[in-house]
């Protein structure tokens, strides 16, 4: 899955294994959803590989190699992975200069959630909805939010990263800033061309390994990819099906509740305490509307006895969000920032209305 920079947030619950995995990975797509490009010229000295390092690196491979088929990989499958597969400076260089976001909310909100990109995906819904509701009934999962984390990762497959995989996650576990985790997707990815969910020539990402229309880490592929279409492959690069199940499967097992949105803006009473807001403050939705929280263009807040929290994405009373615990947790799955939370749910739910 992308791991965007920009994304990053202030306050981090203590979150399932995949969470903390992609955060190791920050920045593997940077600012890419948001339309923006990498710097022509990066404001440092480029990456350059030390004497000897081609001959380190072949050692590393064959130690990866020899490591994989220990695990019972094919040495077929290995050498035709590791073909051309060479030290990639770019992603050291990336991995080591990871861009600190210092938007506001207001500057994220229209990046991220913005008319170009509502233009570009109220179409694609209309294209695929039936698909998407029928996955959607089968795993409990909304078509917005599967909209929305489509819309954010990829800019609905159209921004995917065009990295060898192999070749990335390689470099980066030889480089041995974070060796244990990218060894780890290592063999993950490998595991992947293994089983033939796709060609080593196809498997491509970003930088850090995330791949797909949805970006997922090998980690999670492996945990929650789905083989919708029955063609014996879970394609996340290029079949829809799989994109959208291999999602809602991942928010169903990290715990979507169906039946409920992600959350709805509200409208705070006069005076109300801006300490009660925060994802930690999580009361049933029958005492927030006892306390004067009113849903912002009418109706019910939602079922009486459902936990929900209070979010300020803006740290302003005057844009609040009540938000459902188990489906907001179920969307930090993909991203623990408040700031990518609420856009999934804000882009989600424009595209489908």
């Amino acid at each position: 899955m992308s791991d965007l920079s920009l994304m990053r947030t202030r306050q981090v619950w203590q979150t399932p294994r995949m969470i903390t995995r992609r955060l190791a990975c920050a920045g593997a797509l940077a600012l890419a959803a948001g339309g923006a490009r990498a710097q022509s010229t990066p404001p440092y000295p480029p990456y350059v590989p030390p004497p000897g390092a081609d001959g380190s690196f072949a050692r590393y491979v064959e130690g990866v190699k020899a490591e994989a088929r220990r695990r019972g990989m094919s040495s077929a499958m290995l050498e035709r992975a590791y073909a051309g597969v060479q030290i990639n400076p770019k992603v050291i260089d990336l991995d080591r200069h990871q861009p600190e976001s210092t938007l506001t909310w207001a500057q994220y909100r229209a990046r991220i959630v913005s008319d170009t990109r509502v233009a570009r995906g109220r179409p694609l819904y209309a294209q695929n909805r039936a698909l998407i509701h029928e996955v959607g009934e089968r795993y409990g999962v909304g078509a917005g939010v599967l909209m929305g984390i489509w819309g954010i990762e990829s800019d609905f497959g159209r921004l995917m990263g065009d990295m060898n995989v192999i070749e990335a996650l390689t470099t980066l576990a030889w480089d041995g800033r974070r060796e244990k985790f990218f060894r780890s997707e290592l063999m993950d990815a490998l595991r992947i061309l293994d089983r033939g969910d796709v060609a080593p020539e196809r498997m491509t990402g970003s930088w850090a390994g995330a791949m797909g229309q949805t970006q997922f880490m090998p980690d999670s592929f492996l945990q929650y990819a789905v083989d919708y279409s029955g063609d014996g492959r879970r394609d996340i690069w290029t079949n829809l099906g799989d994109v959208f199940a291999s999602t809602a499967n991942c928010l169903a097992r990290t715990g979507w509740r169906a039946g409920l949105p992600w959350g709805v803006p509200v409208v705070l009473p006069p005076g109300f305490d801006a300490a009660q807001t925060g994802r930690q403050a999580r009361r049933p939705v029958g005492m927030w509307a006892r306390l004067g929280v009113q849903r912002a263009r009418g109706g019910s807040l939602g079922p009486e006895g459902t936990n929900a929290a209070i979010i300020l994405p803006g740290h302003s009373v005057d844009e609040a969000y009540l938000v459902y615990a188990s489906n907001y947790q179920a969307i930090r799955s993909y991203n623990p920032s408040d700031f990518y939370c609420v856009s999934v749910g804000l882009l989600g739910d424009v595209v489908t209305a």
